[in-house]
């Protein structure tokens, strides 16, 4: 089982907590930075949660200036410790390249997903996945594989001992698209009812009939965390990239968006039913 503690979320802990430490003491970065001897590119670095190399002699000079707790200072170093640790995904960095989203998928507890276009890839089976990854693209077979593998380790946070929570919203074209042929839609189909029948995961079709929406703009990710320290993320996917917000306002604007999308949906029992309208209805093509 892949190790659940997420470098990301660590860095962001432990950048929220200097910059808390640090306001209260009523310092700003420059004299931070003056009076600890740690250079002020350093201490914005690790506050803006981009640091990948966080000396200890730099997490002591800032805890003494701080004049931490003893359990403080050990915090911050664990914190460090745990910062530098590798995820699985970091093998894959082929595929991810600096896309943190396994990352912050390892250590959820809640993944909000709405997708209008295709399955969401946390429920594709290989076979969809690798006509997803070969549509339009120029790609050689052995990167398909590799792109297909690292999507079914994704999967791997579903079969942790306390697994994330997903709640998906999919739009009724995304299931009535054919991806590769009829029959692995019909088998993509048949999965996605056996992963709705999963306590922790919710499946919800937006029907045609639900007209517009807040969320027809695109398909985007909330995902919250055990820890209440730890802010929520929304993953924005774009056509060659995918962007991270965190700011309260963007997080209230996409909760909106997917409180309105939800609430427009099929209840998770009429949607297995129109899934399996759906897959009748590829079973008589």
């Amino acid at each position: 089982m892949h190790n659940p503690i997420s470098p990301t979320v660590r860095r962001r802990r432990l950048a929220r907590e200097l910059r808390r430490l640090r306001e209260a003491k009523s310092l700003k970065l420059s004299a931070a930075a003056k009076d600890s001897g740690v250079p002020l590119s350093t201490i914005s670095s690790i506050e803006n949660a981009t640091a990948r190399r966080i000396r200890p002699r730099d997490i002591d000079a800032l805890a003494d200036l701080y004049e931490t707790s003893d359990q403080e200072r050990q915090a911050l170093h664990e914190l460090t410790s745990e910062s530098k640790q590798s995820g699985w995904w970091s093998s894959y960095r082929d595929v991810f390249g600096g896309n943190a989203l396994p990352d912050f998928e390892a250590e959820a507890s809640l993944i909000r997903r709405f997708e209008g276009l295709t399955v969401p890839g946390l429920l594709q089976t290989p076979e969809y996945a690798a006509h997803v990854f070969r549509a339009g693209r120029v790609l050689e077979e052995s990167d398909v594989e590799r792109r297909v593998q690292a999507r079914i380790e994704r999967k791997s946070i579903f079969n942790r001992i306390k697994p994330a929570h997903m709640v998906a919203v999919i739009d009724e074209g995304a299931l009535r698209r054919v991806i590769g042929d009829p029959e692995i839609m019909r088998a993509q189909l048949v999965y996605l009812k056996n992963m709705a029948l999963r306590h922790h995961i919710d499946i919800q079709v937006l029907p045609y009939s639900s007209g517009s929406h807040l969320a027809l703009a695109g398909p985007f990710t909330i995902l919250d965390f055990p820890a209440t320290k730890d802010a929520p993320i929304i993953y924005v996917e774009t056509a060659v990239d995918g962007l991270y917000l965190d700011e309260p306002e963007e997080l209230e604007r996409y909760t909106l968006a997917f409180g309105n999308a939800q609430g427009v949906a099929l209840s998770t029992s009429l949607s297995f039913h129109l899934i399996d309208d759906i897959l009748t209805s590829l079973e008589n093509t």
